[in-house]
């Protein structure tokens, strides 16, 4: 790999590790302001909102000029996002201002890869970001919850003397330090070299960037192996939004947590996900990634099984590590959450690639990305309204993570028969590995 890779690496991580510590301090910050239970989850509604509503034209911007110019641009957005957060705008507005650079920086990302590097080397590239995203997300959600810690919040509220300038909440101190983690990201940007790539310029025509789009779903949505891998990576995405939320919630409820310490077990469910990923790149070749679907039923199973369970019905005490006290709950809690993640990266990790393949082979890479990107975000919006929702009408974390987890198993198993049905009439699996038809 070249220096350039390495730089890309770099920037990356920074971007994604800030992404995932500004959720936990926007939660906090909506905490300080006394908002509703409901507005929480419409945080990561706001934030993907633009996934959706700018999908036919992110990647037109991100071929209008050098890559590394479009990240930079991007990571300065989400860096101006954290400050109107800061000074007057409300919470949901301004993450939703991070969002938009998120969804132009996406495209820029991945596509500056297949500029930089031979084709030999993009399946190994594409891991090390992949490896790397989620090694950002289980760091980021951690750093989130000690920013807010008090002990770590005052001391920067004092240096800085934030309150000269109206800045008084410990997630107000946690944010500003987060706009120097985009600030970072966007230094380390500028050092990306510019590939020489250059596209011919394309129209930002609304009507026809939509009608190519449409096809674009379409021609996915019917096939047999398109349509099975899309519902499935769909469906993950806009659970896992959801279970980010509710793992918080419930360690609240139902292991007396706070926000700080609910932020590592939702790492926990990052590294589980990191674990079941490694499996299934090991053990799980393409040919075989369908066979994976009932891993989906058993992450169902698992989230309603764990409703049930709360610190009352632990064993008393626990183990002392590293100079504190880890009870017993909070340890078996742990190990369930791991499972959900392992569940979770050995199905999607190879449904994932399937949909990547057929979407190089029935258009392009870039296309498929949009496509896939855009129906991942739109059912994030769904699945949060809905929960947003369900809070709402007050129904209980309880009752919330069981309709959830039934919810889960049911789709599962709707895409198994449905899958079953395709083959029963036709089998598509030997087009797995097929060459690109045009």
């Amino acid at each position: 790999m070249n220096r350039g890779f390495y730089t890309i690496m770099g920037a990356q991580f920074l971007s994604s590790l800030a992404d995932n510590a500004l959720l936990i301090a926007a939660i906090a910050l909506l905490t300080s302001l006394q908002a509703p239970d409901w507005m929480t989850p419409l945080l990561k509604l706001f934030f993907v909102v633009s996934y959706v509503c700018l999908a036919a034209w992110v990647g037109i911007f991100a071929d209008s000029m050098p890559k590394g110019r479009v990240m930079f641009i991007t990571n300065f957005l989400k860096c101006c996002g954290c400050l109107l957060m800061l000074f007057g705008s409300h919470p949901l507005l301004a993450y939703a201002v991070v969002g938009v650079g998120a969804a132009a920086y996406s495209p820029a990302k991945y596509g500056i890869l297949t500029e930089l590097l031979p084709p030999g080397k993009l399946v190994i590239a594409n891991g090390w970001i992949e490896g790397l995203t989620v090694a950002s997300i289980i760091l980021g959600v951690v750093l989130g919850g000690v920013f807010i810690r008090p002990d770590v919040a005052q001391p920067v509220l004092d240096f800085f003397h934030l309150p000269a300038v109206g800045l008084t909440s410990y997630a107000e101190a946690a944010i500003f330090l987060i706009a120097f983690v985009y600030l970072s990201a966007s230094i380390v940007n500028l050092a990306i070299p510019d590939t020489g790539a250059r596209y011919a310029r394309a129209k930002f025509d609304p009507v026809d960037s939509i009608k190519n789009f449409t096809e674009s779903c379409k021609l996915l949505w019917t096939d047999r192996l398109g349509q099975i891998s899309l519902a499935v990576t769909t469906l993950f995405w806009g659970a896992g939004a959801v279970l980010q939320f509710l793992v918080l919630k419930w360690c609240e409820v139902a292991l007396g947590m706070n926000l700080s310490e609910g932020a590592v077990m939702q790492a926990v469910v990052s590294l589980g996900i990191a674990l079941g990923a490694f499996l299934a790149a090991a053990k799980i070749p393409l040919k075989r990634s369908l066979s994976v679907l009932p891993m989906g039923i058993c992450m169902g199973l698992l989230v309603t099984c764990t409703a049930y369970f709360s610190r009352d019905v632990a064993p008393a005490g626990g183990i002392s590590m590293f100079g504190g006290e880890l009870s017993w709950a909070a340890i078996i809690a742990g190990i369930v959450m791991v499972l959900v993640g392992i569940c979770a990266g050995l199905f999607v990790v190879p449904m994932n690639a399937l949909l990547q393949h057929r979407g190089h082979v029935l258009m392009s890479a870039g296309r498929s990305i949009a496509v896939q990107n855009f129906n991942e975000n739109l059912s994030i919006l769904v699945m949060l309204g809905l929960y947003a929702l369900l809070i709402r009408l007050d129904l209980s974390v309880q009752a919330t993570m069981v309709t959830f987890g039934v919810f889960v198993m049911t789709s599962m198993l709707l895409v198994i028969l449905k899958h079953r049905r395709n083959q029963a009439e036709y089998d598509s699996t030997h087009l797995i590995g097929e060459a690109k038809r045009h």
